[in-house]
């Protein structure tokens, strides 16, 4: 097709499809229409029951919303304690998470140890599938991840398998492959588009995800111990995050369809791909680059204070308004994943020479709220969320941007995975909510007399 037709025919209808789509924002609260599932005081519609993740950020009292310190439970196990578990007895804690989270309970030796040697021997792709993916790359790694997983139905020998026992194997293959897919489909990515050598490793049956993934992504498959470990942390921290989460949420509408689980997490992988759900991580980092291009001195809290305010009030940045990294639908006071990864970073930056714009990052952290305040007028409580040091955390360990979503999907896909089994166990009905048409009626016009 020619061009500059193309572009015509755009530049000429796109205004009619603005104005078809746009809808009166009166109609939504003369119907009482709770948008984006949440309520007028910012807590969300309760549309589903979990026994998986417990998010907690708040209470109510009195029909008041009262802010409190967070939290964040995996199948009622604090993850403070069980990430401080794992860490005292010097071990990785991924693989033992993925049980918890599918199976309820925390494994034991033997049943880590077969757990462990089953997701082993799930990982590695086939040659074919590796030949075909590599002759198929992408820009964007999440779009190639998402495609990987449909193409992995290809190779099921029971794709369309409905019982629980079949969807546990089909989510435990694919927790055990993320890693792998994610891996080759970046160096597909640097190797067709940024003119880089193409190096692909096969994954050590002897290494965990953590491990792995640290060497498939290195052309010399080299990582230290602390780079291990850390990676496994983050992987741990962005598991699982209860059901109303976007992508899990999407979990569990496409699963309540009976579609297969490939579908499901292909369109779990499209949700968490968007800028308002997994991709804040980099946003974060674009934002604080901007921060300290802008401002001179990362020590002057007042300047940091004015510079805040212009991206507040959308004169700075990318003039959306928000501060990245800063604030969460359930969280107020604290997020503990934000916590966890603060710990880490304070470890870090002494090590890695990054002492100077970790004080930048902790004087955004402080200032923010009071900025926020001010200038929206509002009393609403926010803190740093997960976003605001993971993506710092992977810039110090040398991980390229291109893959902070994708190791988010590369943790979240045990969540994900839970919850579909949870939908399989426990759903049963189609989730189908309703939507009121606001559309005044029209006749039909022929096409002579339009």
């Amino acid at each position: 097709m020619d061009y500059e037709f193309e572009k015509q025919f755009l530049d000429k209808n796109a205004k009619y499809a603005k104005s078809a789509n746009k809808i009166d924002l009166k109609h939504y609260e003369n119907y009482n229409v709770k948008r984006g599932l949440r309520n007028s005081d910012g807590t969300g519609v309760l549309v589903g029951l979990t026994e998986i993740g417990d998010v907690h950020g708040y209470i109510v009292d009195e029909k008041e919303k009262v802010p409190v310190e967070g939290s964040l439970k995996y199948r009622g196990i604090d993850l403070l304690d069980l990430c401080s578990g794992f860490l005292k007895e010097k071990r990785f804690g991924f693989e033992e998470t993925v049980y918890l989270l599918l199976f309820g309970k925390l494994p034991d030796k033997d049943n880590l140890s077969n757990f462990k040697q089953i997701m082993s021997s799930y990982r590695d792709l086939p040659s074919e599938y590796k030949e075909i993916s590599m002759k198929a790359p992408s820009r964007n790694i999440m779009n190639k991840l998402a495609r990987s997983v449909l193409f992995a139905y290809s190779y099921d020998r029971n794709p369309e398998g409905r019982t629980l026992k079949t969807i546990l194997r089909q989510c435990i293959e694919l927790v055990a492959k993320f890693p792998v897919m994610i891996a080759y489909g970046y160096q597909a990515k640097i190797h067709n588009f940024d003119n880089q050598s193409l190096v692909i490793h096969r994954p050590d049956e002897n290494m965990g995800t953590a491990e792995n993934f640290l060497r498939l992504i290195r052309p010399d498959g080299a990582f230290s111990e602390v780079e291990a470990e850390i990676l496994d942390l983050a992987l741990v921290v962005h598991a699982e995050h209860g059901g109303g989460n976007n992508s899990s949420f999407t979990t569990h509408v496409v699963m309540s369809s009976d579609t297969d689980i490939y579908s499901a997490i292909a369109a779990a992988i499209g949700s968490l791909k968007g800028l308002k759900h997994g991709g804040a991580n980099i946003r974060v980092i674009e934002m604080m680059e901007d921060i300290s291009r802008n401002v001179s001195n990362w020590t002057d809290e007042k300047e940091i204070e004015e510079y805040l305010a212009r991206i507040i009030r959308k004169q700075a940045f990318d003039r959306t308004g928000l501060v990245y990294g800063m604030g969460h639908a359930v969280y107020t006071k604290s997020d503990p994943r934000a916590e966890i990864f603060k710990k880490k970073v304070e470890e870090l930056v002494s090590e890695k020479g990054y002492e100077r714009e970790f004080e930048l990052y902790k004087n955004v952290e402080k200032i923010t709220p009071q900025v926020f305040a001010d200038v929206k007028k509002s009393d609403k409580v926010i803190s740093a969320n997960v976003d605001f040091y993971s993506g710092f955390v992977y810039k110090i360990l040398g991980i390229p941007t291109d893959l902070y979503t994708p190791m988010f999907a590369m943790a979240r896909i045990a969540g994900w995975s839970a919850h579909a089994l949870e939908e399989i166990a426990s759903g049963g009905r189609i989730i189908r909510p309703a939507y009121k048409s606001v559309a005044k009626r029209k006749p039909y016009i022929p096409l002579d007399e339009r």
